[in-house]
């Protein structure tokens, strides 16, 4: 017999994610979703944009944690397709007078195709080493926005300046909560699409590949087709929330895209919870109010407090909200009981 025979033969069965895994039950969704629906209506619109760029971050975090938490590939890296797609529906509305809601599916398309050529020469790397390959993606984004060649375009250094969107309709609502409500519908279509594909085949090949990766191959799993599906597929994700960010805030600008974005995200996905997709909006929360929070108990010491917040978080959670949600799930399973 020979040693990848044996290695097939000793591991242990792989099992598809749960469904409890992946999406909340059907009562917390709905509730989770008349919440996100009625806060608008008691908030100043300073803070209902600050939850649009919750909801923004959050379809950030839910793409990377496709790509982690679903196919085991880690990355820091993702600040660089926010980016690009940032600058697509930047560019598209600014130069080509293209209608803001049309760029986010180019946005999405245009960056699915970057991730997907870029998931194929990483297909060698893995670990850390992947890390570091998306680490340099991430640090290179902001300098090459800054090339004199792309300057016509993407206005170099000093960005571009685009218009927020009125209400269709002559809607009696303010540009902050109409934005609100669109973002909000988005996030919703991405979830969904999501959890449905961890669930089909295709998800299944991907968390195969996770768990054991000479087992998923040995059992007729594509390795290569289904690693840089992943990649494609969170690219295009974060690219759609890049497009987005890029509405909300009205200005793009390469030093916004740095390599402290890309670590946000992935410090959202880890106070989320790992694979656990309704988690990547508690991951955006924290990534939006946290440093706020910080700085409110110290101007001058808010670095610090920041750390000293996420490193409570993950001694008392190391799994992050997934923790509590699974938690306060046993406890009303009992009380039902």
């Amino acid at each position: 017999m020979s040693a990848l025979q044996e290695t097939v033969n000793d591991a242990q069965p792989i099992e598809a994610t749960p469904k409890k895994y992946m999406a909340l039950s059907g009562y917390a969704s709905a509730v989770v979703l008349l919440l996100l629906c009625i806060a608008p209506l008691f908030m100043k619109n300073f803070v209902i944009f600050q939850m649009t760029m919750v909801l923004i971050y959050a379809i950030a975090v839910l793409a990377l944690n496709i790509l982690t938490g679903g196919s085991g590939q880690f990355s820091l890296g993702q600040s660089a397709f926010y980016a690009l797609g940032a600058y697509t529906s930047a560019i598209l509305m600014d130069t080509f007078g293209v209608n803001y809601a049309l760029t986010l599916p180019i946005s999405g398309a245009i960056c699915f195709l970057a991730g997907y050529l870029f998931g194929l020469p990483a297909l060698r790397l893995s670990g850390i080493y992947l890390a570091l390959a998306t680490f340099a993606l991430a640090t290179a984004m902001p300098q090459l926005l800054k090339l004199h060649y792309f300057e016509a375009w993407t206005g170099g250094v000093q960005g571009l300046v685009i218009t927020k969107p009125d209400a269709p309709f002559g809607l009696p609502i303010s540009q902050d909560m109409y934005l609100y409500y669109f973002v909000l519908v988005i996030s919703i279509l991405i979830y969904v699409a999501s959890v449905n594909l961890l669930k089909s085949r295709s998800g299944r090949a991907m968390m195969a590949i996770r768990d054991n990766e000479i087992a998923a191959s040995a059992m007729g799993v594509d390795v290569a087709l289904y690693k840089t599906l992943a990649f494609g597929v969170s690219a295009g994700i974060t690219g759609v929330a890049g497009g987005l960010g890029a509405i909300a805030v009205q200005f793009v600008a390469p030093d916004s895209y740095t390599i402290q974005l890309a670590i946000a995200l992935f410090l959202g996905m880890v106070v989320g919870g790992v694979g656990w997709l309704p988690g990547s909006i508690i991951g955006a929360a924290f990534i939006v109010f946290v440093p706020n929070i910080a700085e409110h108990f110290s101007k001058g010491l808010s670095g610090a407090v920041f750390g000293l917040i996420l490193i409570v978080i993950i001694f008392v959670l190391p799994h992050g909200a997934r923790q509590v949600a699974y938690t306060a799930q046993g406890w009303i399973h009992k009380l039902r009981k």
